[in-house]
C-alpha cells in the first residue's frame, strides 16, 4: 500500500536515489545531486505555502520508505498537469497507479479542478498504462524539443471531472 505524504528536507537522499538510473531516462536524462534534491524539496515546501496554491507535491512511501514523487501543477484555474516518478527498483508493483488514482480524487474534490492532463515519453509505455488505469484517455501527441535539437512526440492524456 502506498502512502502519500509531504516531503521534508530529510528526504533529500531518498529523492536523489529516486532521480537516478533508469528513472531519469525519460525525464531530465541525468541524476540529481544531493543539493539539487534538497532544492527541489525546498521549492515544493515553498509552493505549498502559496495562496492560491499552484502546485502540490507528495512523496510516495511504501512501508515508510520514500520510493517516488507525484505532483499536480495548476496550469489554468480549472486544469492541472499530473506527473510522477518512481525509483526504478519499485516499478511494476502498481504503486504509481494507486498514487495517481488518489491524486485524481484529490484534484477533483479538494483542489476543485475540472480537468487533468499528463504525458509520457513515447519509449515509456508503462507510464501510459498507469494513466489509463487511473482513468485518463489518450487525446493527442505533442512534440517536445529536447536540448540537443531532437524533437520527440509525447502522447498526451486527459481526464475530465464528471
Amino acid at each position: 500500500m502506498v502512502t502519500l505524504r509531504d516531503m521534508t528536507t530529510d528526504d533529500a537522499p531518498a529523492l536523489q536515489r529516486i532521480y537516478s538510473g533508469a528513472s531519469v531516462r525519460y525525464t531530465t536524462g541525468r541524476a540529481l545531486t544531493l543539493g539539487e534534491a534538497q532544492n527541489k524539496i525546498r521549492a515544493a515546501l515553498a509552493r505549498a505555502a502559496e495562496n492560491p496554491r499552484q502546485q502540490w507535491a507528495w512523496g510516495l512511501a511504501v512501508e515508510g520508505e520514500l520510493i517516488g514523487q507525484i505532483s499536480l501543477r495548476r496550469r489554468t484555474p480549472g486544469m492541472a498537469t499530473l506527473s510522477y516518478i518512481l525509483r526504478e527498483d519499485t516499478w511494476g508493483n502498481g504503486y504509481a497507479t494507486e498514487a495517481a488514482k488518489r491524486v485524481v480524487q484529490f484534484a477533483f474534490t479538494t483542489a476543485g479542478l475540472e480537468r487533468l492532463e499528463a504525458m509520457h515519453h513515447p519509449s515509456n509505455p508503462a507510464s501510459g498504462r498507469v494513466l489509463t488505469k487511473a482513468g485518463f484517455i489518450r487525446t493527442s501527441t505533442v512534440d517536445r524539443h529536447l536540448g540537443n535539437g531532437t524533437v520527440v512526440p509525447y502522447p498526451v492524456y486527459a481526464l475530465q471531472n464528471t
